[in-house]
């Protein structure tokens, strides 16, 4: 379902790859956040505190987004390294940031079966009681109440590979507590912070594959019922990591999906967006097209969809992207798949995303 105005862009922006590549010493510069505000959407993505010590990525971060989400600061293993022992030096410093340079700020993220700390995991596999789940969303919910615009408070619990008939993922809190550790996450969240949005956050429906089908049917199943149940879900998060070279969107596929999403009553948030181009070739300028590709099909559709209100990109620039083993190394091959590139210039996914945003 590749829109005509789609078409038409891309036809007309054959060829202008290198042209379009201005960089943060641009004179004036509109960064994506005012972009995204215009059409009542905002744009953001996910920092470090050690990206922060980079005055120049500081600068260009706060031009281009509009709300900052922790990148891994925020998940247990780091704010409760010891039992009921919490650090939140790190969170703490990133939403100062925020609120230094006029960002919103979400939570990311509070129940996950990856990112906590070996105390924990002991626990849980000792029998430990509901409390290590309610009183620590409590804990940290109080701690920020009333400064995080969302929280993604349960994380990846859908998974149709491991076979159970609801589709859920077999995690050490599913081990432990069943599938009413959901239920009670949610709970322990709307009673903690009356405010805050309150979003379940996942991949794996994206994507056309036949096991995408598969994700996005066991993912409404599962939204219908708890919202059944009464569990105070309010919105979606679609992480959008995506493909450049392997598996794409299937527009129409996602359409469908999101509009029964919004049939429940739920918002729409892109939270973790990037494109992999691995596997693909050594030209920077056909990786960079690609990439920008795949983000536009994506974007266009989530956009079209009223319910959406935001897009993340998980992180901002390629510079602090993880390095590529030996034989990509020597081939030249560094991943680029967000939207600035290691010198903070605008790369063709910035212009694709800047042109979804404007549609």
């Amino acid at each position: 379902m590749i829109s005509r105005r789609y078409f038409l862009e891309q036809l007309a922006g054959a060829g202008a790859t290198t042209a379009l590549r201005p960089s943060f010493g641009d004179s004036a510069p509109t960064g994506l956040r005012d972009i995204a505000a215009r059409r009542g959407i905002i744009y953001g993505c996910a920092a470090a505190t050690y990206e922060l010590k980079d005055a120049a990525f500081a600068k260009v971060l706060a031009q281009e987004a509009g709300i900052l989400s922790a990148e891994y600061e925020m998940k247990r293993a780091a704010l409760e390294p010891a039992r009921g022992q919490y650090d939140f030096s790190g969170g703490d410093q990133l939403l100062a940031f925020a609120r230094r340079n006029a960002m919103a700020f979400r939570g990311h993220t509070l129940v996950w079966h990856h990112s906590n700390p070996p105390w924990l995991i002991e626990a849980l596999e000792r029998s430990g009681p509901e409390s290590l789940l309610t009183d620590y969303i409590a804990d940290i919910l109080h701690h920020y109440k009333g400064k995080v615009r969302s929280w993604d408070v349960v994380n990846e619990v859908i998974e149709p590979g491991d076979g159970r008939p609801d589709g859920l993922r077999n995690t050490l809190w599913l081990k432990r507590f069943g599938r009413d550790y959901i239920d009670m996450a949610f709970h322990a969240a709307r009673q903690a912070d009356p405010h805050a949005l309150l979003v379940y956050n996942d991949w794996g429906c994206e994507w056309g594959a036949p096991q995408n089908d598969r994700f996005r049917a066991a993912t409404l199943e599962f939204l219908g019922n708890a919202l059944a149940r009464g569990v105070p879900i309010q919105a979606l998060g679609m992480q959008g990591h995506l493909s450049a070279f392997g598996t794409q969107v299937d527009q129409k596929k996602l359409a469908s999906f999101l509009e029964a999403v919004r049939a429940m009553g739920l918002k729409i948030l892109v939270t973790e967006h990037d494109v992999d181009d691995s596997g693909g070739p050594s030209d920077v300028a056909v990786r960079d097209r690609a990439v920008a590709d795949a983000s536009r099909r994506f974007l266009d559709v989530m956009l079209d969809n009223p319910a959406t209100t935001s897009v993340l990109t998980w992180g901002l620039s390629d510079r602090f992207l993880d390095q590529p083993g030996w034989r990509d190394r020597l081939a030249g091959r560094y991943p680029r798949k967000l939207p600035l590139d290691s010198d903070y210039h605008r790369k063709p996914m910035w212009h694709a995303m800047a042109k979804s945003l404007r549609s």
